[in-house]
């Protein structure tokens, strides 16, 4: 089953704090919420986060301390940052952006844009880490290309070379399983394999 994301929210404000983490946990996600850059730091030493949800504007260091020092350690530095602020100023967005945050919302925003953005992110981050699995040594990734898949079915495919059964497959892409059967069905026409264990010897590279 996919894991849950782990998000860390950081804002000094307390109700804020609290709507958001209840809004994020009821969309599956787990969260650690904290009052200033200081304790999310140790968050991130101790459970390093999938993304940050910071506030700018907060006593002692601010946000962008925070990516300041996300850089300086490359554990952390792929880390996802997405601003919150009360400020709206074009200089104070190209400042974020050009620390590396991606994202910026000013306050008052609508929870359901924040969660598009933070699934928007995740997206295009596990299309990469796929993207490079299908790169590694064992992985014949122009064989992969040849074929011409769909997104859907590439993810698929990944999916089954990591050894996911079909409804494991349903959980973690969020379909139905008769869905993830048509595409096992469209990965086997299209590559001429007869069962799952050909179509994975297929693109798996021998030692």
């Amino acid at each position: 089953m996919k894991k849950k994301k782990k998000i860390l929210l950081v804002d000094d404000d307390q109700n804020l704090r609290k709507l958001l983490s209840n809004y994020l946990m009821s969309s599956g996600f787990l969260i650690h919420a904290v009052a200033n850059i200081r304790s999310a730091l140790a968050i991130v030493r101790k459970d390093s986060p999938d993304l940050i949800v910071s506030d700018i504007m907060m006593k002692d260091l601010n946000g962008y301390d925070l990516i300041r020092l996300l850089k300086l350690d490359n554990c952390f530095i792929h880390i996802p940052v997405i601003f919150l602020t009360a400020k709206g100023m074009t200089a104070d967005r190209i400042k974020g952006y050009n620390l590396g945050c991606h994202a910026y919302l000013t306050k008052p925003f609508d929870p359901n844009e924040l969660l598009a953005i933070i699934n928007n992110i995740f997206f295009h981050t596990d299309a990469s880490r796929d993207k490079s699995l299908l790169s590694n040594d064992k992985t014949n990734s122009k064989l992969i290309d040849s074929f011409a898949f769909t997104p859907r079915e590439q993810n698929i495919l990944i999916l089954v070379i990591r050894g996911y059964m079909n409804k494991e497959i349903a959980i973690s892409l969020n379909v139905s399983l008769r869905n993830v059967e048509k595409y096992i069905s469209r990965l086997l026409n299209k590559t001429n394999s007869r069962n799952r264990i050909e179509l994975i010897r297929l693109f798996i590279i021998d030692n």
